[in-house]
């Protein structure tokens, strides 16, 4: 697993008195403050960095807008951030989709969640002190993006890309892009543990459902959450040629974009 893209309680337990490695929990305040939170770790929940208003735009929040979060979280442009929920990570690899889109190069998910670190590390409800930043974005150009808009989306359905639906099956029985393939996005989460499966075993499980690296792959799920994490994983694994619908079903049905429905047989 790439540790430039994910890494372990342990990893983060050993970088906790560095200053430039900064934990970031995007829980709720009442979590984060009521419960406790990794040594450190300053605040920016989920709502804080996604704006559901513009469904052509996505849920993304503007790159000025997740500046203004980062600078009052005290954060530079140069920092190692490492981001964490209590969610198996989906709400956090969400802010690291976010921070890489808008040019933050060493953005990191936390593998596990709070509860996984809780088991292992202490934690704290004293709040860190910081001075706030300048934080300047620095967003991709579309053509170094993984975000695909509507247009992009129709020409990989000609192209016969591979396109991974990670919702439940009842969604995905509903609705979904024509020759999708479902792929729970919980499915690569060790239960038990909170962490993600082994490597190989991930790599086993991607492949029984075609999802190999030689492959083009869309992603998308109802509104961009779910797929969050999938690209992470699958970033961490070494995939490259990963593409993230943004927009996702919601934006297509808003479109009047063609769909599948009913079981698909096994």
């Amino acid at each position: 697993m790439d540790e430039s893209v994910v890494v372990s309680p342990d990893w983060l337990a050993s970088r906790l008195e560095e200053p430039t490695v900064r934990p970031v929990d995007v829980r709720d305040p009442w979590e984060y403050e009521g419960i406790g939170h990794v040594p450190g770790a300053i605040n920016v929940p989920f709502d804080s960095y996604r704006d559901e208003s513009d469904v052509d735009r996505g849920a993304l929040p503007g790159s000025d807008a997740f500046a203004g979060l980062l600078s009052d979280a005290g954060i530079e442009p140069t920092d190692t951030i490492v981001a964490y929920d209590d969610t198996h990570g989906v709400f956090a690899a969400r802010f690291v989709l976010t921070a890489l889109e808008y040019g933050h190069d060493d953005v990191r998910l936390l593998d596990g969640d709070y509860s996984a670190w809780n088991r292992e590390y202490e934690t704290t409800t004293a709040e860190p002190e910081f001075e706030p930043t300048e934080y300047e974005p620095a967003p991709l150009e579309p053509d170094d993006s993984p975000l695909v808009d509507l247009e992009a989306v129709e020409d990989a359905l000609d192209r016969d890309a591979l396109f991974v639906d990670t919702r439940e099956a009842h969604e995905f029985e509903e609705a979904r892009l024509p020759g999708a393939v479902r792929f729970d996005w919980r499915e690569v989460v060790d239960d038990e543990t909170r962490r993600l499966q082994p490597e190989d075993d991930l790599e086993d499980l991607l492949a029984e459902y075609g999802i190999t690296p030689d492959r083009e792959i869309v992603l998308y799920c109802n509104t961009a959450r779910r797929i969050s994490h999938t690209y992470v994983v699958l970033r961490a694994l070494g995939y490259e040629n990963v593409a993230f619908y943004e927009g996702s079903l919601t934006e297509w049905l808003a479109n009047d974009g063609e769909v599948a429905t009913g079981a698909v047989d096994s």
